[in-house]
């Protein structure tokens, strides 16, 4: 590995571990109210009457009317109200907003609030949607004239459901007004998405919005569209109490009325003619919730990586996102993918069986290589490195000994290994970095010497402070500790783009090293100067066009291979992680401490994704699972011997050969768990999270 591989102390490490660092709940400001918001209690309904007690002085209440701007929220489609308007879409839709000095008197007055329903029918499943948010479809060969001359069509439908994000900190925002302007600041990850949100809220010109990141306890995607319906919302009300509001979301507030995963339905048929797979038809229903907020995006990824990593010349998918009456889900660690990888890699393992060879053996005759073409006709212009990958992952866990093995069992305890092979598409689909986006850096060197990163993309935790001073202070080749890098401040530092789509180092980090590199050229010490760079897209890159989805989606490719053994009781249908492992390609590694945490941290996620992350609805649309009580997610007793690899294969467009790591170790967890669930129930399964309750169901029709 390059020399920049070798890990550093974090930049913000020293402010966390001593309790210095403020996050938005340690923020105090003069006069500051606290606000509170009134979730509606039904999923589907029209609002006729609300009745308020007298307010004390110094209280007000703030909704709708109160909205001095538009009441929609910019997030992707301008359908999300800030408040609701006459009708409500899903429990938990703000109506109205209590504020005041006093905390725990702003409760009382909440809770004394009566709201008159007049009750309509809700769509909760998302087969009996009408309302199709998003419909996309693409294709390639001739799909039809395939499954036509098949000698075997293999169909099968896969199920996933949704995942809480459950971050360290909740969500939280404080706004405060000033010399006609509006601040906002808080947990977040993209502050010129917000800012642009809140301006057309208010009906405020861009200059007289700030945005400021506070330290932030995690994000994982769930704080890219909610932060920016929250900061609306806080903004109004600082608009109407003239003063300083803060809103921080307690845990059951957040986890019962933010954005989730997309539970998904995938539906897949493969064309199978002389022992060979020739096609497959892919149909993709993502439910959206009650807006639109990320859906189209989140489809747009999910769709791309419908047949996985393998060849497919005759290929049709078609994807939706529909309307129900539920939470309005959003971006989680993955973005659509591990749903629709979860489906390929599960019917592969399958199809495998049914032609009496390893789920391996069909997978390595069908995965892609360098310059074949992908989904979307583009290309992958890059070194596959998956067949080494396999071998690596192979010595380390005996793979294909153990498939073998554990293929006829009895007893009490059963074992069982899978294997799932992934990618990651870099960056945002499509042209998005090209024509939404077009980032802008600048660094600024002081007249001390010291430089200072001017750049949008936040630190939640990912360790983007320190990768990103690594990058500029290896460039220009002075001390790491003259490199400095605050929170962003959308009134000091341009917009480069949101923290999402694992770009922000691949797509930011490299604007850093070219501005880096003319600042060294042109260095006059004891000089201020400032150097900015935008983002140019690779020649290499065959356009993308959304409206025939083809092209290149992505400039780039990070990949994974996965595995996990276990161990099911049979008795008591509990299943014991025997050993996880993954072998990662993110380029170069900036730092390999923070990608190993990175890979480890993603990998628990996507275990909890896989086995017990259980999250569902009551016939009257409310989110059940709305606490730590409730709702499982790994914690340190559950994770195993779990170990990650990084091989190295440069990009030679990312900063040091870098490209995207973050949302990677998550993708692939869930078909390698549920295939080694397979491995030890004998039995084809077809849904993930698949929990103990469902092994139970299994193991009670019987385990061949």
């Amino acid at each position: 590995m390059e020399t920049i591989s070798n890990s550093v102390k974090k930049k913000d490490h020293d402010s966390k571990i001593s309790g210095h660092a403020l996050y938005v709940d340690d923020q105090v400001m003069k006069d500051m109210n606290y606000g509170k918001l009134l979730h509606s209690e039904k999923a589907k309904a029209r609002i006729t009457n609300i009745i308020l007690p007298k307010l004390p002085k110094g209280y007000c209440v703030v909704d709708k009317s109160d909205v001095t701007g538009i009441n929609l929220v910019h997030i992707v489609l301008d359908d999300t109200p800030v408040f609701a308007n006459d009708t409500v879409e899903y429990v938990g839709d703000p109506i109205l907003m209590v504020v005041g000095p006093d905390f725990k008197e702003v409760e009382r007055i909440l809770n004394e609030i009566i709201v008159v329903y007049e009750e309509l029918v809700p769509i909760l499943d998302m087969l009996k949607s009408d309302t199709v948010f998003f419909n996309y479809n693409f294709e390639k060969g001739d799909i039809d004239k395939t499954l036509e001359e098949a000698d075997q069509v293999f169909i099968e439908t896969f199920q996933t459901g949704y995942q809480e994000q459950a971050y360290l900190e909740p969500q939280g925002m404080i706004a405060y007004p000033h010399d006609g302007r509006i601040t906002i600041r808080g947990s977040m990850q993209c502050p010129y998405y917000i800012k642009g949100a809140v301006s057309k809220a208010l009906g405020y010109e861009d200059k007289d919005v700030q945005i400021i990141q506070d330290v932030t306890g995690g994000g994982f995607g769930g704080k890219e569209d909610f932060p920016s319906i929250l900061a609306c919302q806080v903004a109004v009300a600082a608009i109407k109490a003239n003063k300083p509001v803060k809103i921080i979301f307690d845990r059951r507030e957040d986890m019962e009325f933010t954005s989730k995963r997309h539970p998904s339905i995938s539906t897949y048929k493969v064309a199978i003619k002389d022992n060979e797979i020739t096609g497959m038809d892919v149909d993709v229903i993502f439910n959206g919730g009650a807006f639109t907020t990320l859906s189209a995006v989140v489809l747009q990824r999910g769709m791309i990586c419908a047949n996985g990593v393998y060849r497919t010349d005759n290929l049709r998918v078609n994807g939706r996102a529909v309307k129900t009456n539920t939470v309005p889900c959003g971006a989680y660690r993955g973005f659509g993918a591990p749903q629709t990888f979860f489906a390929v890699e599960m019917i592969m393992d399958h199809i495998a069986k049914k032609m009496g060879i390893d789920s391996l053996e069909l997978k390595e005759k069908y995965m892609v290589k360098q310059d074949d073409a992908t989904s979307t006709s583009g290309k992958f212009h890059f070194h596959v490195p998956l067949p080494e990958m396999i071998q690596q992952i192979d010595e380390l866990t005996d793979y294909r000994a153990k498939r073998l093995l554990y293929k006829n069992q009895t007893g009490r305890y059963r074992k069982g290994i899978g294997l799932s092979l992934i990618y990651h598409g870099c960056g945002f689909t499509g042209s998005g970095e090209r024509d939404l986006i077009k980032a802008v850096v600048k660094i600024r060197k002081n007249k001390d010497d010291t430089v200072d990163i001017l750049a949008s993309n936040a630190d939640i935790g990912q360790g983007l402070k320190t990768t990103f001073c690594k990058i500029v202070s290896d460039t220009l080749g002075i001390s790491y500790d003259r490199i400095l890098n605050i929170n962003p401040d959308t009134d000091l530092v341009p917009d480069s783009g949101p923290t999402v789509a694992s770009r922000s180092l691949m797509i930011v980090g490299d604007l850093l090293k070219r501005a880096s590199e003319k600042l060294r050229k042109e260095w006059k010490t004891g000089q201020e100067q400032i150097i900015e760079e935008h983002f140019i897209e690779p020649d290499f890159v065959i356009p993308f066009s959304m409206e025939k989805f083809n092209g290149d989606a992505y400039p780039t490719y990070s990949w994974s291979v996965n595995a996990i053994e276990v161990e099911v009781d049979t008795l008591t249908a509990t299943t014991k992680i025997l050993g996880a492992w993954g072998i990662f390609d993110v380029g170069v590694p900036i730092d390999m401490n923070i990608i190993l945490g990175q890979m480890q941290g993603g990998f628990l996620q996507g275990i909890g994704y896989s086995s017990m992350e259980q999250m569902d609805y009551n016939e009257k649309g409310i989110i059940r699972n709305n606490n730590f009580s409730d709702y499982s997610i790994p914690t340190a007793v559950d994770v195993p011997n779990l170990v990650t690899k990084i091989i190295n294969n440069p990009y030679t467009h990312g900063p040091y050969g870098a490209k995207g790591a973050g949302e990677l170790p998550l993708v692939g967890v869930p078909p390698a768990y549920v295939e080694a669930m397979e491995n030890a129930l004998c039995e084809n399964l077809y849904k993930a999270p698949f929990t103990t309750e469902d092994a139970m169901k299994v193991l009670q029709r019987g385990i061949k």
